[in-house]
């Protein structure tokens, strides 16, 4: 699947170095079904391919963000066996995964309701930033179901103990709640402030080294939670010797040194 190929979602990428996905199936909510899935799973994988783009922006067409999983799919799936219902659900956390490993910035405008997995999309987002009047809600528990394909990226964004309380509660929260949590990092009262965030964020990304993106995004993954113990240290030795022999490092400390704007920066 490439540009013209996808019917529910937009892909846009006239912006030079940016790449805008948008949920399109507004008339439900963005809600997921295993098209959409399969879409969103192609192209964040033609994305990650892409050198010439640095940012990815995620976004909901019409009144919300993503309110989870469509109700006409779950319905289908309750009639399914446990090992399509397996299959699905794989379906799901590969998409999520392909997000959560994207070597670009990833960046999440959240609006209107992002419910269940629309609130794992954000979760494996690098940034999201989210309306005030944004209503957020991990309620599997009320169907008889858990948030299970989810989890893991949520328990990474807000930790273990917020996650035990929001997924046994299902409790309905706010972008500032949100933003409390860790589930989102800005607050936007209006869609002007959105749209200055999200610049901002921008010229940060477009002002950092790509290649140097990637790899700390990667330090990330490779770090969180590991003992800080010698074997950690002559790894993170290693990620900076790279670094510093690197093309991006070498030329980001000439341009320092020199007092110019490195290569990279638009």
């Amino acid at each position: 699947m490439r540009d013209s190929e996808y019917d529910l979602i937009k892909f846009d990428a006239t912006r030079d170095g940016v790449a805008v996905v948008t949920l399109n199936r507004p008339d439900v909510h963005n809600a997921f079904n295993a098209e959409l899935i399969a879409e969103l799973t192609d192209v964040f994988e033609m994305i990650s391919d892409q050198t010439s783009i640095r940012m990815m922006i995620l976004r909901g067409e019409g009144p919300s963000f993503s309110a989870g999983a469509d109700l006409t799919w779950m319905k289908h799936a309750s009639t399914q066996s446990r090992e399509d219902n397996e299959a699905d659900a794989v379906r799901l956390a590969e998409m999520l995964q392909r997000l959560n490993e994207m070597p670009q910035m990833t960046l999440a405008l959240v609006h209107g309701t992002a419910m269940g997995g629309g609130a794992g999309l954000v979760a494996a987002c690098d940034v999201a930033i989210a309306m005030a009047n944004t209503s957020f809600r991990f309620s599997e528990v009320r169907l008889g179901l858990t948030p299970a394909t989810i989890s893991p990226f949520v328990i990474n964004a807000i930790g273990p103990r917020w996650a035990r309380a929001l997924f046994v509660t299902a409790e309905t929260f706010d972008a500032a709640y949100a933003e409390r949590i860790g589930l989102v990092h800005y607050v936007a009262q209006t869609a002007d402030e959105m749209s200055e965030l999200e610049e901002r964020i921008a010229r940060l990304v477009f002002a950092a080294a790509p290649g140097a993106v990637a790899d700390s995004k990667k330090l990330v993954h490779d770090f969180a939670g590991r003992e800080i113990d010698r074997d950690l240290g002559h790894k993170t030795a290693k990620r900076i010797a790279a670094r510093r022999a690197s093309d991006e490092g070498k030329e980001g400390i000439a341009a320092f040194l020199e007092k110019r704007a490195p290569g990279w920066k638009v």
